[in-house]
């Protein structure tokens, strides 16, 4: 129970809410100079389908008799047939409705961001003047249309095999010995096929848009254009398209053709490539630049790190015989443990640091988030690195007592480092939310543009007002125009029209 409800609410109730809602609704029109969303009943009607989807989540775990206990991933027959005894409770049919009610919340969330970015652009705010951050949450929104409503229905049909006692994913035979009345007949590995079609592009949901903040503030505080914009457009779109087609190789056990085996290898191994193309054009961005080691910085030199291990061990398991070997090891959890909190929660992080200024007109305290990166960063790597040796070892993931098997007893002393390491990864936490709370009330008062940056949200007052903008903004050149030749100034904004009128920005800021 411990286990589903950790993956479940940091996944689809912590990341994907965090990156692709708060940051979304937030940034995506002060960034493309829009007053509001393009449906606002829409986008509220979205927030709402989160409460219930809370309460039905938070519930599960308390309900009496067993809880949900079939992992995050829910597969049947065990998701089925779990608490399907009278008197043991609805936990499992809860948590079902849960996750209906958060994929019904985000696929209006991402209608309302395609329509926004599509058609509430500022004039002069062409598609390749967007900044990185909206591309990012553009490509997310899409891949949400597409894939969520697959999600959904597979959601909606095991609750139609639990609660209605039909048999699209229960056997017959698994149904005839349990004495089940479902029907049977069903596909277990329907359910595999339709979960993953989602959720490995929910893997690139949780990383895009940290993706496209990490690109906005590393060419912020490098004060260098960013490397390569175009590439880096194309290749974040080409990880969306083929981040539908690699779902397979999570099911390489599952006994699969060989064939497809390899199609899915190949595909996967295909993704690296625009992925390896970001990180080139990250580390371009940095070099020779003159470097502004603020906490954002800190966060987003983390963020590419931490992706660097964790895509390489991607590739590692995308060939079927590794897999096959280490598919429930604990190199699995090492591998996405460093892409959904190494990459995207010090994503998060930076994120939070480089736009608190707009979001609440004060400015966080420097030194206390360089000490709470510095302590992430060390227990963030104490608590998962150790993973990867331990998973190719052999020890097993999602066992109560592991240490009965053998040879695993060694591995004991491993195991209580990372225990400690994670423990001490939590408690540097506070030292977030003390700055983050304190900030609010007694952080230094900040201007419209502290950082310097050209985006257009720090065009606007801190924090904005009703409309976003005092002012009409006009477009006249992309985001990324830092040192540039004709100023004297290290940053040119977009809504400048000339290089000589950057004195007059200046005063009036």
């Amino acid at each position: 129970m411990l286990f589903t409800m950790h993956a479940t609410i940091m996944i689809f109730f912590v990341i994907i809410p965090i990156l692709a809602g708060g940051f979304g609704n937030y940034l995506i029109p002060l960034m493309i100079g829009a007053e509001d969303m393009a449906f606002p009943r829409l986008n509220m009607c979205s927030y709402w389908f989160m409460w219930p989807a809370f309460g039905c989540m938070i519930l599960s775990f308390f309900m009496p008799g067993h809880g949900p206990g079939a992992g995050w991933t829910s597969y049947p027959p065990l998701s089925v047939l779990l608490s399907s005894a009278p008197g043991s409770g609805n936990a499992q049919t809860l948590w079902t409705l849960g996750m209906i009610f958060i994929g019904v919340a985000s696929m209006m969330g991402s209608l309302n961001y395609m329509t926004t970015i599509i058609q509430m652009r500022a004039p002069g705010m062409h598609m390749f003047r967007m900044p990185m951050t909206v591309w990012g949450m553009f490509i997310t929104a899409i891949m949400q249309a597409f894939a969520l409503p697959v999600l959904t229905a597979a959601l909606l049909m095991q609750l139609s095999d639990r609660v209605l006692l039909t048999g699209f994913f229960l056997p017959e035979a698994i149904a005839a010995n349990n004495a089940s009345p479902a029907s049977g007949g069903g596909q277990p590995l329907l359910w595999q096929h339709l979960f993953w079609f989602y959720s490995h592009p929910a893997v690139y949901i949780m990383i895009l848009p940290a993706m496209g903040m990490v690109s906005d503030m590393l060419s912020c505080f490098s004060r260098k254009p960013l490397f390569g914009y175009r590439p880096m457009v194309y290749s974040i779109t080409a990880i969306a398209g083929l981040g539908f087609i690699v779902w397979g190789h999570h099911m390489f056990i599952s006994g699969m053709n060989q064939i497809l085996a390899v199609s899915f290898m190949v595909s996967t191994m295909l993704i690296a490539l625009p992925s390896g193309i970001k990180v080139f054009n990250w580390i371009g961005t940095m070099y020779g630049g003159r470097l502004h080691l603020t906490t954002p910085m800190l966060f987003s030199i983390g963020f590419v790190s931490m992706f660097i291990i964790g895509g390489l061990s991607g590739i590692v398991m995308a060939a079927p015989p590794v897999d096959i070997m280490i598919h429930d090891t604990y190199y699995i959890v090492a591998h996405l443990h460093y892409v959904l909190f190494g990459s995207s929660i010090l994503g998060v992080m930076g994120a939070i640091y480089f736009w608190f200024p707009k979001m609440f007109g004060r400015m966080m305290n420097d030194s206390l988030g360089k000490l709470h990166f510095l302590l992430t960063f060390v227990f963030l790597n104490g608590t998962f690195y150790p993973m990867h040796l331990l998973g190719a070892k052999g020890f097993p993931r999602r066992y109560a007592d592991p240490y009965q098997l053998e040879g695993m007893l060694e591995l004991l002393p491993m195991n209580q480092f990372m225990t400690y390491c994670a423990i001490g990864m939590g408690a540097a936490q506070l030292i977030f939310l003390v700055n983050f709370v304190g900030s609010m009330f007694v952080g230094p008062k900040a201007d419209r543009n502290p950082w310097n940056s050209n985006s257009l949200e720090w065009s606007a007052p801190s924090p904005p007002g009703h409309g976003n903008f005092d002012f009409q903004p006009i477009v006249y050149r992309g985001p990324y125009e830092y040192s540039h030749p004709d100023t004297e100034t290290d940053h040119f904004p977009q809504i400048v029209a000339e290089a000589t009128d950057m004195k007059n920005v200046e005063v009036n800021a």
